[in-house]
């Protein structure tokens, strides 16, 4: 139920973001979901992509330091009150989110949101136990 995620490490500077773009482009991979997250020196663009093993070693193959992390992608209904669920069912068994991202591909229907969580397996079975649909990555790296 976990989710392969890429991180590339950007260099702060114009252009950079737009190599790795070029790059999966060119190679044929698809960004399915991403996060940039910057500071003054660097920046953190994490990816949810359609073939990690080939994005990986074209973005090596180019210069870049990529690191995977496992993280889950969680169908979240698009209203009001959505989010604050699914948030509340973890705070209250103690999960911490590390970091998230979503994208919504049809409004009005689900959201997906991408978590980063400190106790990964426990949050997985808090939210399947409460019927939170976790998306598998196969079905994620297809949407």
């Amino acid at each position: 139920m976990k989710v392969d995620q890429l991180s590339v490490f950007l260099e702060n500077r114009a252009g950079r973001l737009t190599e790795v773009t070029r790059i999966l482009s060119e190679t044929g991979v698809n960004i399915r979901a991403l996060s940039l997250a910057d500071t003054s020196d660097f920046g953190i663009l994490r990816l949810i992509v359609s073939d990690y093993e080939k994005a990986k070693k074209a973005l090596k193959e180019n210069g870049f330091t990529v690191g995977r992390t496992n993280v889950v992608a969680v169908e979240v209904e698009d209203k009001p009150g959505g989010l604050h669920n699914i948030l509340s069912l973890l705070s209250k068994n103690g999960v911490n989110v590390e970091y998230m991202y979503a994208f919504v591909q049809q409004s009005g229907k689900n959201a997906v949101l991408i978590f980063r969580f400190d106790r990964t397996d426990e949050a997985i079975k808090i939210l399947q136990d409460n019927g939170v649909r976790i998306i598998p990555g196969e079905e994620l790296y297809k949407m």
